[in-house]
Order: C-alpha cells, then sequence, then structure tokens
C-alpha cells in the first residue's frame, strides 16, 4: 500500500510540474478563439483556458436578451474579428437587417461572406450541413445568425392557419441542432446565434420569468450563452453658446456567462457599445481600471489621465497605448481570479 501510495504521489506532483512553467499558467493554443471586441467579456468567458480569453472554435453559441442589449452588435463584432483572421463568413439573416455599412462598423466586409435570408429553421441548419467552406491557411470557419427568433417553419409559411400550437418550431429545432452540432465540432466552425426573449408565464413564483423562444433544444446543446441585461443609456453634456446640451450617444450593456462548456459559467462584464462607433473597448477598460482600483481620476501605470472619462480615451488612443491599457487590464483581473482560488492538488483519477 505504501509503494502505491507513493507512486501516486509522484504522478500527482508531475500533473502539476507539467501545469506550471516558472509559476506561470500554460495557456491554450489561441488561434482558433475570436474576440467578442470586448477585453472584459473575453476573460469573463475563457479566461481561464486562454491567454487573452474569447470564444473557442468548434462550439455552438447562443446571444439572448430583450431587444435593444447589442445582441446584433456582438454577433457581427465576433464575424468581423473572425474575417479578419481569414476566416471563411456565413451569415444568415432572418429578420433581413444587416446592411453595408453597419457591418463596416466591426470590419465585415459583406462581399466577401456568404450571405442569405432563410425563411425556416430547416432551411438555415441544411445550408450548414451541406457548406464545404474552401480550405483555408488557419482553417477558421463561422457561422452566424440574427435570430433565431425570426425563424419559422414549413407548416406555418404554408398553410393559411399555420402553426396554431406553436409546437412544430420546437420540434424542427430540436432535430436540426441534433443532426447539426456533431459537424460543428467535426468540421470545426464556430455557430453563433442571437435570439431574442419571452415571457415565461408558466414560470411561478421561482422560476425563470423570461426564456428563448425555439423551445429547450437551443439551450440545451449550447456549449455557451451569453445574456444582456441591464442595459443603460450612455448620455454626455456638452455647453453651446452658454447653454447645455444632453446627447445619447451609446448603451452600456451587462454581459453573463449564463451557461459554459467553455470555462467556467457565470462571470459577468460591462460592455459598452457607441452608437456608430461599435464596442468602445478603451471605454470599457478605463471604466474597470478606475472602479476596481478605487483611484479618484483615471490613471494608467501610475500615469494620470484625468478626471474627465472622454479625455482619458482621448489621450490613450492619441498616443497609442491601447495595448497597454488592455495588458494592465488582463494583469488585474488575474490577479483578482486568484483571489477566489483554492490551490489544490489534481484529483486523483
Amino acid at each position: 500500500m505504501k509503494r502505491t501510495h507513493t507512486k501516486l504521489s509522484r504522478q500527482v506532483d508531475e500533473k502539476i510540474k507539467n501545469k506550471v512553467v516558472k509559476d506561470k499558467p500554460v495557456w491554450e493554443g489561441s488561434d482558433n478563439v475570436i474576440s467578442t471586441g470586448s477585453t472584459l467579456l473575453d476573460l469573463a468567458i475563457s479566461g481561464g483556458r486562454f491567454e487573452e480569453g474569447g470564444i473557442p472554435t468548434g462550439i455552438f453559441v447562443e446571444i439572448f436578451g430583450p431587444s435593444g442589449t447589442g445582441k446584433t452588435v456582438l454577433l457581427s463584432q465576433l464575424a468581423g474579428n473572425m474575417q479578419k483572421k481569414n476566416g471563411h463568413i456565413m451569415f444568415h439573416d432572418p429578420e433581413a437587417r444587416l446592411n453595408t455599412q453597419f457591418a463596416k462598423m466591426f470590419g465585415l466586409d459583406t462581399s466577401g461572406i456568404k450571405y442569405t435570408i432563410p425563411n425556416t429553421v430547416p432551411e438555415m441548419f441544411k445550408s450548414v450541413r451541406k457548406w464545404i467552406p474552401e480550405k483555408t491557411d488557419n482553417n477558421l470557419y463561422g457561422v452566424f445568425a440574427d435570430s433565431l427568433a425570426a425563424l419559422s417553419t414549413d407548416m406555418e409559411m404554408d398553410k393559411d392557419e399555420g402553426d396554431k400550437m406553436g409546437m412544430r418550431r420546437a420540434k424542427e429545432f430540436s432535430e436540426e441542432l441534433r443532426k447539426t452540432c456533431r459537424i460543428i465540432t467535426q468540421k470545426n466552425i464556430l455557430m453563433a446565434c442571437s435570439n431574442q426573449i419571452r415571457q415565461n408565464l408558466d414560470a411561478g413564483p421561482y422560476g425563470q420569468k423570461f426564456k428563448s423562444p425555439g423551445g429547450e433544444a437551443i439551450g440545451f446543446y449550447s456549449s455557451l450563452r451569453l445574456r444582456c441585461s441591464n442595459a443603460t443609456k450612455i448620455k454626455i453634456v456638452q455647453k453651446i453658446k452658454g447653454k447645455d446640451h444632453n446627447r445619447i450617444v451609446g448603451i452600456k450593456v451587462s454581459m453573463e456567462v449564463f451557461k459554459s462548456s467553455v470555462w467556467s459559467p457565470y462571470r459577468t462584464a460591462d460592455i459598452y457599445i457607441i452608437f456608430d462607433y461599435g464596442i468602445d473597448d478603451v471605454r470599457g477598460n478605463l471604466t474597470f481600471l478606475k472602479t476596481t482600483t478605487g483611484d479618484t481620476i483615471y490613471k494608467l501605470n501610475e500615469k494620470p489621465l484625468g478626471r474627465s472619462l472622454d479625455h482619458a480615451i482621448k489621450m490613450i488612443e492619441d498616443e497609442g497605448l491601447e495595448n497597454e491599457l488592455k495588458g494592465k487590464v488582463i494583469e488585474l483581473w488575474r490577479e483578482i481570479e486568484e483571489k477566489f482560488q483554492t490551490p489544490r492538488k489534481p484529483r486523483i483519477q
């Protein structure tokens, strides 16, 4: 018995030794990881697996929440970031809302993607299974859909009375996802879809008051679910000719990792979306630094940036300090995460 215990102890010590190199974590390869455009959201999704976080390929992702909480923005940013890595893009637009000018904000060139406006659930998922993209050096493939709630069924489209019971769509989502998800993994495709929410009238006093439509299959087959909520307006005030003028220039949205097979769930992050600009990562990072450290002014590595957030953003951008700011945020975020970790040896299998 003693001999066995010694051997197991050596195996455990070896695992720990392989996991840590010079007291620094060994990160998984991040070539097939796509950024959301927000440093804090990337870290919340997979900061424990990848050095800068992000969404890995080969999984099905649902982004859901009420109207006006940045779902389309986040989806378009993911598609644009994948295209920057020379990935192939298929964009399904059942709502027919994506336009060229909007897509350009996120670096998404619509002329270089496969764009469709599907009517039904089977129509969209069949096209994913049949899609054989051209070979790329890094094998990055992305399928994006905005939104699942807009998809109909053959029964609803072909019959005047439609789907009175409303059950056919849920059944079709279940069938199509069951046939598609293994192909997503095999081809290493990132499939990210937005979805709306509906009132859950059967929730009772303790259940969820809202849920995403399409039945239980979407949540079941999702490896990652991001919930958008609590959108608040970003307002600026300008004094013009001695009078204050107010304008709403964007929104701040709370993002929650509602479900995750990527890393740990229930992490949260605030993202800042500025109209005609997109996700403002500099604004989010500066706010995080100031709030977390308790400083009275905005600072970067002891360099004062002033009390005004807009002035601090201008200084960061004028001096090209975006990457330095991002690095500081990642460093501080990890410092906080480490405080919640309990050091333990790996379980003996």
